[in-house]
This record gives C-alpha cells, structure tokens and sequence, in this order.
C-alpha cells in the first residue's frame, strides 16, 4: 500500500511540474537530415586532355568525392539552384544552334541533384552543345580542345 501512495505522489508531482511550466516545446525540425545530399558521378571522355578524362564522384552539402576542383564544382551548381535553373535538364529539340564542332568529348552525369535524379549527356558537337557544357563548367572540365 506504501508503494502505491508514493507512486500516487510521484505521478501527482510529474503531472504538476508539467504543467506548471507550460506546454512543451516543439520539437527540432528533422527536415535537414531527411534532405539527400548531391551525389554526382560524372563520366569525361575524348576531351583530349588526360588528366580531364575519367570518372570523378562529387559530393555537395558537404562537398566531398574525388572530383578535382569539388568546391568551385557544388559552387557552380548552387548557383545555378539560385538562378532557378537545371543544368541536367535535357537539350532542347525545337532550337537553332551554330554548326561548329568544339571536339569529340563527351560526358555523362548520373547521381541525385536538388532532390532529382540525373541523367544526363553532354557532347560538344555543335554551338548548343558547346554553350550547355560551358555553363557546366567546372562540374565538367574545360572541353575546348
């Protein structure tokens, strides 16, 4: 009967202080940790500079992987976030695009970005090509030959 009335008093007091100091408070926002960070792997080839071809891992938020120029890479790629526009979206059919060849590279990016799978080429066979890789640049290396 002891341990009953002193449980009794222990739950009376709980029940007091918790009220007494008023509602709780919310609790953190998880959404931070929900969020998928950038994860890229970028494909380079033909670009006539060795060192530029291969495949490289880029990370952003935090920036890691093993892309060689990682911070100016999630750098460019929030900026374009900011500018409300998608790098990885696919090239536009209905265009006219200057008939010059900027080379043989090619790239290939698959990952998450924003939230969003990717998917995407990039070549540089004619002037739309050349201009999607430039503003690209230095998520993909510099493909003037």
């Amino acid at each position: 009967m002891l341990r009953l009335a002193a449980f009794a008093v222990t739950s009376a007091l709980a029940a007091t202080a918790a009220t007494a100091t008023g509602p709780l408070p919310p609790l953190p926002s998880l959404g931070h940790l929900l969020a998928v960070p950038d994860h890229l792997t970028i494909t380079v080839s033909a670009t006539g500079n060795p060192r530029a071809d291969g495949e490289y891992v880029l990370e952003c938020d935090p920036v890691g992987g093993n892309h060689p120029e990682a911070e100016q890479a999630c750098a460019r790629l929030d900026q374009l976030a900011k500018q409300g526009k998608d790098p990885f979206a696919p090239e536009t059919k209905r265009q006219i695009c200057t008939m010059q060849d900027g080379g043989p590279a090619t790239a290939h990016v698959t990952g998450t970005w924003q939230g969003h799978k990717v998917d995407a080429t990039y070549r540089r066979t004619n002037g739309c090509e050349i201009s999607r890789w430039n503003d690209l640049e230095p998520v993909l290396p510099g493909g003037r030959s």
